[in-house]
């Protein structure tokens, strides 16, 4: 007879007892937070070690051309076999004067070394000297180019962190949305079966409940192309990153006006600089141009040793020459003076250039101080969006409860709703991000700002990869169906 209570096996009991055990003592993953992010970027990131190779590879540049105003010595040297034969006949009449043939052969053969040392110092070239000026004027600006890169990967992390919980916030109004559309269609189909609405209504409810899971589908997708633009920026994969204080104050820049952002800008921006430095190259360029006209003044020392074990010689030979070479060049067919044409041309373009970038500047630093200030009231206004739809959606509900609306009506509620949280959460960190930009293109975005802006990251509602899909307790399979009319009596 078996009995009434069957006790549990005990291989299962310990079974769930490890995975306890594991679970308590499992470390816990923590949520990655920006300054942490963007500390990793600055020294993973591809772009930035390209930018900081390509400075230390001019820093070479400039040791090279300073190369060419110190002293130059070089020393030559070799060691060799002299070997000679010599066969000669005499042209004459008698064979006497030459011997019994009339004719002579001789040979020498010895070994020799030979040694010599040159030494010379410009003591005037105007041309290297110039070189070596514009060498450093090249270090200067590439060390505002990488001021640049690293500006920009500062702005680039932070708009793709940002973007993450952007999509997220989304993909949460999305999945609120489908499931909010879902219980509406089931609605319908109720009520369809009973007699109560007409056809059109479900297929209203199930194109919207179509739409709402399209929608859904591709915020999900954006989730993940999110993730992937981070990791590409850092090299490193992270499950999940804190999400943004919703108590983060949205208000307008400081400074207040719009001119000082433009005052600091003139004053702080990399890019301005960088092409204020280009001017000064092309000034070099043009000396330097300038230069092939004048002569040039070298001294000199020349050292030689020479030794070999000839039979008839001995001792050695020694050379020292001494001096100083100048050096005029009187005419190069013409393109001295069209090298200095071309160099003043490439100058004043520079100079173009450089007031380009001034106003596209000021231009940018405006617009984005505009951007920022219409942010600040685009976020209370979206705010207020969301009240009034709820509050809209509720009273069409309503009305379609007592028959003054139908069901479109309230789909149409349904979506304002959730479209307009989708486009709160847009206006939110499209404030973070236009500040952040404000500032990189101000020339002040660095690590302080990233660090103040981290401060207002939580680690209480992480975002990650792992989203679930919305529980409208339908498959796969049952998208796209229609439900079937009931059998007429």
């Amino acid at each position: 007879m078996s009995p009434l209570i069957s006790l549990p096996s005990r291989a299962p009991l310990r079974h769930a007892i490890s995975l306890l055990v594991v679970a308590a003592f499992a470390p816990s993953v923590q949520a990655a937070d920006l300054l942490t992010i963007t500390q990793d970027a600055l020294t993973h990131s591809a772009t930035l070690n390209s930018s900081r190779s390509t400075f230390k590879s001019t820093e070479a540049g400039q040791d090279v051309e300073r190369g060419d105003l110190l002293p130059q010595i070089s020393a030559t040297g070799s060691a060799y076999r002299y070997d000679t034969l010599s066969s000669q006949r005499y042209a004459g009449s008698s064979a006497a004067q030459a011997g019994s043939s009339g004719a002579s052969s001789s040979g020498e053969d010895y070994n020799g070394t030979s040694l010599g040392v040159n030494v010379t110092q410009a003591l005037f070239d105007a041309t290297n000297w110039y070189e070596y000026q514009q060498s450093k004027k090249q270090v200067g600006q590439q060390a505002l180019q990488l001021e640049i890169d690293q500006q920009q990967l500062l702005y680039d992390v932070s708009e793709a962190y940002f973007e993450i919980l952007r999509a997220k916030e989304v993909l949460d109004a999305r999945q609120a949305q489908e499931k909010a559309i879902g219980r509406q269609r089931e609605q319908a189909n109720e009520q369809f079966n009973v007699g109560l609405v007409a056809i059109t209504d479900v297929n209203e409810a199930q194109a919207a409940f179509d739409s709402a899971r399209a929608q859904r589908i591709a915020a999900k997708s954006d989730l993940q192309v999110s993730f992937e633009t981070l990791e590409r920026l850092t090299g490193k994969h992270y499950d999940s990153i804190e999400g943004l204080d919703s108590d983060l104050p949205i208000q307008p820049p400081t400074p207040v006006r719009r001119d000082e952002w433009v005052e600091i800008a003139l004053a702080s921006s990399p890019s301005i600089q960088y092409a204020q430095a280009g001017v000064g190259l092309a000034e070099s360029g043009v000396d330097i141009a300038q230069a092939g006209h004048l002569p040039t003044l070298d001294a000199f020392a020349d050292y030689s040793y020479a030794n070999n074990d000839r039979d008839e010689l001995r001792g050695h030979n020694e050379d020292l020459q001494i001096g100083v070479q100048a050096n005029l060049p009187i005419y190069t067919g013409g393109s001295t003076s069209a090298s200095v044409r071309e160099n003043t041309y490439t100058l004043e373009a520079t100079q173009y250039d450089f007031e380009d970038q001034r106003r596209f500047t000021t231009q940018q630093v405006r617009s984005l101080f505009a951007q920022v200030s219409n942010d600040v009231e685009s976020v209370e206004a979206q705010r207020e969006a969301i009240v009034s739809s709820r509050s809209a959606l509720e009273a069409t509900r309503a009305g379609y409860e007592v028959g003054t609306r139908n069901i479109v009506d309230v789909l149409d509620a349904e979506q304002s709703l959730y479209e307009s949280m989708s486009d709160y959460a847009d206006a939110r960190y499209t404030y973070v991000t236009d500040l952040l930009q404000l500032r990189q293109q101000a020339g002040v975005l660095n690590l302080d700002v990233i660090r103040g802006t981290n401060r207002w990251l939580r680690d209480s509602n992480p975002v990650s990869l792992d989203v679930n899909d919305a529980d409208d307790n339908s498959t796969v399979d049952d998208i796209g169906k229609r439900p079937t009319p009931p059998p007429r009596s």
